[in-house]
């Protein structure tokens, strides 16, 4: 275990690249730009889930598809999502985003409106399923109410579970940028049910990097277990805000450190 004067001077480091990394600028290549397009809450939290579903591969590749999805769903995403009819979703055919297909898409569409109407929404279930030092139950929770509508069993592999060891990495993304109050404004804080103490690092392949070669991480594969571990770490440095130290450890990843 790091000293008391390491685990400061780790702490100065961090604290510096958070600053460094979460600032508007951030917003010019991030999947979060989407989101940000909108003012009402609930066109801010399903852009930014559909989003978070397809932000895997690459970057220019997640905007575009993004993009298209929101032209999709007229530049109206909640008003699209909680009141469309049968004839609306032929509006989604022929959508794709490498494995997420237009069946996936409609899937998704008819989960969130029954979400909406059933549940309280997005905000609703992970609220009301999460627990005093976490929301990793919650979005457990999340999978087993959103497929509660008919759907093909291959659309499910769209949804992280990390009580089977996923590491969840894109809800864990969508519930930071719910979540984290930011002064900065690129985290939108418009959940206040939730408090940020209870949000987990969205673990990838740069920020996992960084973490082990940082002393955060010993774990070696990017799971439920290493997310664990990594929030025990990242509490330790801001048990109020450690899921902040996202912008520092995958901006220092990303530029290659």
């Amino acid at each position: 275990m790091a000293s008391l004067t390491e685990r400061s001077e780790l702490k100065t480091f961090l604290d510096r690249k958070v600053l460094e990394f979460n600032r508007p600028e951030f917003l010019a290549d991030d999947p979060i730009q989407i989101p940000h397009r909108f003012a009402e809450k609930a066109d801010i939290e399903i852009a930014g889930f559909l989003t978070a579903i397809l932000a895997w591969g690459n970057r220019k590749s997640i905007l575009k598809s993004a993009g298209r999805l929101m032209e999709r769903l007229d530049h109206a995403p909640s008003q699209f999502v909680i009141q469309h009819s049968d004839r609306d979703l032929k509006r989604l055919e022929g959508f794709v985003h490498r494995t997420f297909n237009s069946t996936d898409l409609l899937t998704f569409v008819v989960a969130l409106k029954a979400l909406y109407a059933n549940h309280g929404g997005l905000e609703g279930v992970f609220a009301k399923h999460q627990t005093d030092h976490s929301l990793q139950p919650a979005v457990h929770q999340l999978k087993e109410v959103f497929f509660q509508v008919p759907h093909l069993p291959r659309t499910r592999k769209h949804l992280p579970d990390p009580f089977r060891g996923s590491a969840a990495k894109r809800i864990n993304m969508f519930l930071r940028w719910m979540v984290r109050r930011d002064a900065a404004g690129v985290d939108f804080g418009i959940w206040e049910e939730i408090s940020p103490a209870r949000l987990s690092c969205p673990l990838d392949v740069h920020s996992g990097r960084v973490a082990r070669k940082l002393g955060l991480l010993t774990r070696p594969t990017d799971d439920a277990r290493a997310v664990e571990e990594l929030d025990t770490a990242l509490r330790q440095l801001d048990p109020m805000d450690p899921v902040k130290y996202d912008f520092a450890l995958f901006g220092l990843g990303a530029s290659g450190w």
